[in-house]
Formats: structure tokens, sequence, C-alpha cells
């Protein structure tokens, strides 16, 4: 397994337990974390270490990921964040200017696994971190691709690919600001692409992307859940109509002339009907190279790209619904992109469970190591009460049996409401203490 540090053990033993605080205690404060004076010493002590890395700390979180997703077909969501510090900034040391021009910020692009099937958390195959430079840069037109922040969506699809060969379809999901060119026209072999489009893009024989499915009849009618724009709206379902069909696109005037001249791509334009007054109709025209020949491939792809919501749950648990990250007192930007790695691991792990709460056949090994499923097992049998309701009804060694006893160790009575995201947290503190005790007693071959 891939470590959090690059060369010394003890460094990547201290990652894995900083990691785990971060779960545990459901903070990024580094005094919360370190549970005292010595703790928080040596969280510093890891988040400065010469052997440390976000891509290290990245590659660790991802590899787990990997394994999960073998012979799943799998959504690899990517989206934006900002971190801003704006009435934060003193004493931050190495931020440029965030996405207001002027508060200090930066940016966290990851890729968000999700079993297209089950729409269950895999965990993440990639992450992109950074802060912009201080001034004012160069002509958008005059820079090279690889200069300019939209490379991050290549990137993003570059770290799906490394799926490639573990999953059995991988489908790289992107908001509108992924309709960048290069991403669209250069998928990595393997990748499929599902991409809502921004551009009202030139087609061949002179027509426009945004009207070229106007005249054809809806090819089906669906249902779609859409998801809170904020804290306190719920979920709401829209009714749309859905066409589809392919579509050639002309290759842009500042496009490399290296590029086709013309692509090929499916469309999918999925509009609601008969939106409540006052609330936004959903329109989304989605690019894919995923079949779109039937209404069960054109409802397919609206249920692909509508999993992308699920990066947005992530950023929450990050950020003022979770782990607040903003609240860190970490001053200086490695060390602030090294402990935002680990923090949006640990939100991913937090969304796992609570995913799992209502039954999921995935593995426990999506987040904790199959070998310790004996152990698991007598904190199970400790949990379990006298009543049908007080028994762990999920299959031994399945996520959702381990999601169990977690919330029973978190204050779960079995009754009532299912789980949430702070029970989840405070279950795994105590769970994870208990099953290292357990796990030192066998070791040490004691009953």
């Amino acid at each position: 397994m891939a470590q959090f540090s690059s060369a010394d053990p003890r460094t990547a033993a201290r990652g894995e337990w900083l990691f785990e605080q971060i779960v545990t205690t459901g903070s990024l404060v580094v005094r919360d974390l370190g549970g005292g004076r010595d703790g928080e010493m040596a969280a510093h002590r890891y988040l400065s270490s010469p052997y440390v890395s976000c891509a290290i700390i990245i590659e660790a979180l991802s590899e787990r990921t990997r394994l999960a997703s073998t012979e799943r077909r799998v959504v690899v969501a990517q989206d934006t964040t900002e971190i801003n510090f704006s009435g934060r900034s003193a004493s931050r040391r190495g931020l440029g200017p965030g996405g207001d021009g002027r508060s200090p910020g930066f940016f966290i692009h990851p890729n968000v696994v999700i079993d297209a099937d089950e729409e269950a958390m895999l965990g993440l195959a990639g992450c992109q971190i950074w802060t912009r430079a201080e001034g004012k840069v160069g002509s958008r037109r005059k820079r090279a691709s690889e200069d300019k922040e939209s490379i991050r969506w290549s990137q993003g699809a570059l770290n799906a690919a490394t799926l490639v060969g573990h999953a059995r379809q991988v489908i790289d999901v992107s908001d509108r600001e992924g309709d960048v060119w290069r991403h669209i026209a250069h998928p990595p072999p393997g990748v499929d692409l599902a991409i809502r489009a921004r551009h009202d893009r030139s087609l061949e024989g002179g027509t426009r992307l945004f009207t070229a499915l106007a005249a054809r009849p809806p090819l089906a009618a669906a249902h779609v859940r859409v998801a809170p724009q904020k804290i306190g709206e719920k979920v709401r379902v829209a009714e749309v109509v859905i066409r589809a069909g392919k579509v050639r696109i002309q290759r842009p005037s500042t496009a490399p002339r290296a590029d086709p001249e013309v692509l090929e791509m499916g469309l999918v334009e999925a509009i609601e009907q008969g939106a409540a007054e006052g609330v936004q109709p959903l329109l989304w025209r989605i690019l894919t190279t995923l079949p779109v020949d039937t209404a069960d491939d054109a409802r397919e792809v609206v249920r692909l790209y509508r999993l992308r919501w699920r990066i947005e749950e992530v950023f929450r648990a990050l950020k003022k619904d979770g782990l607040a990250l903003k609240d860190t007192q970490i001053q200086e930007a490695e060390r602030l992109f090294r402990l935002a790695a680990l923090g949006l691991g640990a939100a991913v792990r937090t969304i796992q469970l609570v995913d799992a709460r209502d039954g999921s056949s995935r593995p426990m090994s999506d987040v904790l190591d199959q070998t310790l499923i004996a152990q698991v097992a007598i904190l199970v049998r400790a949990r379990e009460g006298a009543t049908s309701k007080q028994k762990n009804p999920h299959p031994e060694g399945s996520l959702a049996w381990l999601a169990w006893v977690v919330a029973r160790y978190g204050g779960w009575n079995c009754y009532g409401k299912p789980p949430g995201p702070k029970t989840m947290a405070k279950g795994w503190q105590r769970f994870s203490a208990t099953l290292a005790g357990v796990t030192l007693a066998k070791a040490q071959g004691l009953p």
C-alpha cells in the first residue's frame, strides 16, 4: 500500500495517525487533532516534514480507491472549490488571491470516484491544489494551455485514467466549467466523458450546439432528483423530457491545428417541464462519448451526470458543513495544502460510512483493511442487543456491517432516524480506539 511519506516510516505512521484523527475528531484545527501538546506538535511535524507532499498524501488515499474500483463501472466526478480566508488573512503566508482577486485563498480540484451502479462513494482518484500568483497574468489567448488553470480538467481526466485496468468502465463527469476544448477533444484511452456543455459551439454545416436537437421529438421522459444548491434546501424531483443524438463539432479557431477538424460526440438534452414558480428549471446539455442511440442510453447518460452532485457533498463536508477547513490556524501555504489533502480524504471517508448506513454490498475494505474482520466482529457482538432491531442485519465484512457498529459507538440506538455524519464521526473515534485495543490484545495472544 502507498504510504503517507516518501521515505521515513515514522513520518508515514504519523501521517496515518493524523488522517485518522481528522476523521474521528471531525476537525482540521491542529490543537484539537493532537489531543494534547505532544499530539499537537506531532501533527505540526508531519505537516512540515520534507518527506511529505500533497502528491504523496493524495496517492496514499487513491491507492485504496483503485482496489475498491476493481471490476466496477465508476463515475469520476471532478470540480473546483475555493478556500477563501477573507477576514482571516492575518499572518497567512504564501497564498495568492482567491476568487475575489483580493483575499488570500487557494483552490482544490479533486477527482471523486462513485460506483456507477450502486451510486456509492468509493474514494479519490487524484486532486490538484494550488494558489494563484500575485499580480496580473498575461492574456488568456496568448498563454499556452499548460499555463492556464483550465488545464486542471485535462489533468483530472488523466487522474481518472489511473483507474483504467482496475475498473470495468471509467466515466469522467464534469460540470459546465469542464467544457474546455482540450478536455473534450483528448480523453485518455479507456476513459469516457460526460460533460455539461457551456459553450454554444459551432457545428459542421453552420448550425449551433444549443439548437441542434430542437427539431427532434422527445426520446424519453424521466424524473431527476435535483440536489439542493445550499444548506436548508431539500432535494426536489424534476420532470424532464430528454432528446439525444450525434453532433459534429467544429474545431475552435483557437485550438491547435493538429487537433481534429471535426469532433463527433453524443449530445443528450434534459429539459424540465412545469417547474414551480421561482424555481430555476433544470436544463442539461451533456456532451458524451457514451452511446446515445436509444431512450435507455439517453436516460443512463442523465443518471450518470446526476451523480456529479456527490462531489458537492464532499465539498460541504470539507468546509462549512463539516470539517471547517477555513477555521484552521495553519498559516503557511504548503502546510495548508497538505492539511487540505488529508481533510479531503477524511470528508470522503465520513460520506462512505453515511452511505453504508442503509445497506451496501460494498466491502469493508473500502475504508478498513479486510484483515481486521475478526476484530471488528468482536466489537459488533459487543454492541448488539437482545432485540432483533439491535442486531446487525448486514452481511459480515460488508461496509454496511462496519457502518452499523460505528454508528452504535456514536450513540445510535437502532431506532428512530438513521445516523448522520456527526454520529458517524463520533462513532469512528470511539470505534477506532477500541479496535486498536482489541487488535493489540490479539497480537499478544490475549483472550
